[in-house]
């Protein structure tokens, strides 16, 4: 979904996949419009807020948090009081951050990529603490919490799940096996999904981790939301996917989820 369509419509389309039986629904986190920068934009987490309060059943999050836009301590408190609003419906997605011009419009650093890739691994330890321990301290190179207070804690236990975005081979996956509970990927095929889905498996190994315990995800972003969607889902499904996040056709509605509910949905169930 998108933040662009005003908020009521949104409202409405988000409650419509919940009535259909959807089991997420996702936001992205955004400071500028990615179709054209001169258009509004809400900001991802406020938007997700109103939402999960408004819903009774489905789980959301952003597809992803910006690690950029926020320090990992407050984005903690965020999450943590998201997740007590929805009941434990939150998912925590975390990206390192990328797109330039918003980082450049408002004032914010965007690091080299190698540095923003550290930054986001010190940033899922950071909320991991804060999330899990009585008081936390972490004292990393980029950020730092000495004997912090969380209170109080998140519904879900030990903490809601980090939906990790990463297509990255030699950094991005090995964070992905050391902290997240969900991999994400998008922009790949079935091939490359179970190419990087067997090197997720193998960097889980060498650190002790159950494999299994790693959900795998893949988005089909507007861009692939054409030709064969069934047949491409289902070639995702057998290369390891079982979450997978369909994108609705804008302009976003309720006749847009339904869309994706009666012409993807359905058919992979059938």
């Amino acid at each position: 979904m998108s933040q662009t369509t005003e908020y009521a419509r949104l409202r409405d389309t988000w409650l419509e996949a919940e009535r259909l039986g959807f089991d997420t629904a996702w936001l992205h986190d955004h400071l500028l419009n990615q179709n054209d920068i001169a258009w509004p934009e809400d900001e991802g987490w406020s938007v997700l807020t109103a939402l999960l309060a408004a819903s009774e059943r489905i789980r959301g999050g952003l597809m992803v948090t910006a690690n950029t836009f926020r320090h990992p301590a407050l984005l903690a408190k965020i999450a943590t009081t998201v997740d007590r609003i929805s009941a434990g419906r939150v998912e925590v997605g975390l990206g390192a951050g990328w797109h330039e011009e918003e980082h450049r419009q408002y004032g914010l650093t965007l690091p080299p990529i190698a540095e923003r890739m550290r930054r986001l691994e010190e940033a899922c330890q950071v909320l991991e603490a804060l999330w899990t321990k009585p008081r936390a301290t972490f004292d990393g190179v980029y950020y730092q919490v000495r004997d912090a207070y969380h209170e109080p804690k998140p519904v879900q236990q030990p903490h809601p799940p980090l939906v990790i975005g990463t297509g990255g081979e030699r950094v991005g996956l090995r964070i992905a096996a050391r902290h997240a509970q969900t991999w994400n990927m998008a922009r790949a095929t079935p091939e490359e999904f179970a190419r990087k889905s067997a090197l997720l498996d193998q960097y889980c190994r060498e650190i002790g981790r159950d494999p299994a315990d790693v959900e795998r995800s893949i988005q089909f972003l507007p861009d692939a939301m054409t030709g064969d969607i069934v047949r491409v889902a289902r070639d995702f499904i057998a290369a390891g996917a079982a979450h997978l996040i369909f994108s609705a056709a804008a302009p976003y509605g309720i006749e847009s989820a339904r869309a994706v509910w009666r012409d993807v949905v359905l058919p992979l169930r059938a």
